[in-house]
């Protein structure tokens, strides 16, 4: 045999490893197999595998499985690397794959033998002294340490989503007061209905992101229970019965975050009904993102030849032909983004619905998709604040040139006009566009100047209801049926 290869066995028989390749033939023959995505599995699964597969060493090392205290050490300090990220690069089993994530576990469990082993100063491969599976895979299954490792890292990932879309929250709050003053046109429809504030508008939307947040602070309860102890079907098969009770124990004083042991555990090993919640939380947020993002594109929208009431900060030239053209391209990469975790969503139920018996053979793609939906929406959010929300103008004189130039103005009268008088100005309005409500309204003696002012003023068009009933300001109708 070359020195440059060797030689390790499996089910299927011999097979040559390079032999400074830190994977062996488990991993060789998955890259043979799986070429589908044409990346690896995600990063923080690598990561949160690490800290599993250490929470079990741990375990198995109190049980006093181990004699040699430098083997414990090294397994322990491979498995701390791991966890830290530092191996992240040696995990290269496709993202998508056969075998309910059987191909990360074991490329998992080669890596940390063989670096096992280079600590202790031992080729590697040398699996009599530290074995994949008989040490690293001790008491374990993929079945148990797959799903736990996915919980670990989806948790993680979610509260990084949190703080971004608290970031996002507090933007908008922000812009609710900056625009407070700022009485624009209401719309239902998309067509002018009634006044309210442009302050009004990016409250709203703080507010909807606030549902976010505290719906993705919520379902982190959902992934703490876990089975990791169940082994192969959640019967704990070949695991002692004192590391069962004890392994989730030590993930949860190694992660600092609350795991409980599932009561059931062969539900929890083979149902995936809580990837799904959890993903439905995600997609409620690529909702609100999907929303605001279309608002925010038609609120800018011309500027001269649309809405124009707010101006987006310019991020680049918008068209190769058309010259001073700027796009929202901000919002728009948003909406992709929010469209494509809609996707993900489905996917998720789809293959969640699709396990069978004891076991759900499609975990792989449940992690490939929550984890990007994850990923994707706290970028989504991080940039959506910083390079468009917080660089939000008012185009003031625009928002007033509405107002005055709307039948939607003339309900903001209704309290003291009525409705008849309303539609009088409406209609008067409609009939010569040179003139304003204002205009009118105190041309035909219906209001006086101050009183117009006050009754469409940022507090007037936000304050909850009226203060008091109609009174004798109210102008009369002459058709009590058209006022009813």
């Amino acid at each position: 045999m070359s020195k440059d290869f060797r030689t390790e066995h499996d089910l299927l028989g011999d097979m040559r490893i390079p032999a400074d390749s830190m994977h062996g033939v488990h991993t060789a023959r998955a890259l043979e197999n799986f070429t589908l995505t044409g990346r690896p599995v995600h990063p923080a699964l690598v990561e949160a595998y690490g800290s599993v597969k250490l929470a079990c060493a741990r375990t198995n090392r109190a049980l006093g499985v181990w004699k040699d205290d430098a083997k414990a050490d090294a397994i322990e300090r491979a498995c701390s690397e791991m966890a830290e990220g530092k191996l992240t690069e040696f995990v290269v089993v496709d993202a998508l794959q056969g075998g309910a994530g059987t191909s990360t576990n074991m490329n998992v469990n080669e890596v940390l033998a063989n670096r096992a082993l280079e600590l202790l100063g031992q080729p590697f491969g040398s699996y009599q002294i530290v074995s994949p599976l008989d040490d690293i895979n001790l008491h374990q299954s993929t079945n148990d340490t797959y799903p736990t490792a996915l919980k670990l890292a989806a948790i993680r990932l979610l509260r990084k989503l949190e703080e971004s879309v608290v970031a996002l929250q507090e933007a908008f709050q922000a812009k609710e007061k900056e625009f407070a003053h700022v009485v624009k046109v209401g719309r239902t429809q998309l067509q002018d209905a009634v006044l309210t504030t442009l302050g009004r508008e990016m409250g709203a939307y703080a507010e909807a992101f606030n549902r976010d947040r505290w719906r993705i602070y919520k379902c982190e309860e959902r992934l703490r229970v876990v089975n990791l102890g169940g082994t192969a079907i959640g019967t704990g098969l070949a695991a002692p019965r004192q590391y069962i009770f004890q392994v989730v124990e030590t993930l949860r004083e190694l992660t600092g975050i609350g795991f409980a042991r599932a009561e059931n555990l062969v539900d929890a090993t083979q149902n995936a009904d809580v990837f799904v919640e959890v993903s439905g939380i995600l997609k409620a947020c690529a909702v609100s993102l999907l929303k605001v993002c279309t608002d925010l594109r038609l609120l800018s929208s011309g500027p001269e030849a649309g809405f124009g009431e707010i101006h987006l900060p310019p991020r680049q030239a918008g068209s190769s032909i058309m010259p001073g053209k700027v796009n929202p391209v901000i919002p728009e990469a948003v909406s992709q983004v929010a469209m494509l975790v809609m996707g993900n969503d489905q996917t998720i139920a789809l293959a969640a619905a699709s396990g069978n018996l004891e076991l759900n053979a499609f975990l792989p793609l449940i992690a490939d998709c929550l984890l990007e939906s994850c990923d994707l929406l706290a970028r989504a959010c991080d940039i959506l604040r910083r390079l468009c929300v917080e660089g939000i103008v008012a185009d003031v004189e625009q928002c007033r040139r509405h107002v005055e130039g709307s039948t939607a103005t003339v309900t903001a009268l209704l309290p003291v006009i009525g409705y008849e008088g309303a539609c009088r100005l409406a209609v008067a309005q409609m009939a010569d566009k040179t003139k304003t409500i204002k205009e009118l309204a105190i041309a035909e003696g219906i209001l006086k100047a101050e009183q117009f002012d006050e009754l469409v003023s940022p507090e007037a068009v936000t304050r909850l209801g009226n203060p008091q009933p109609a009174t004798g300001n109210r102008q009369p109708t002459t058709n009590n049926a058209n006022n009813a």
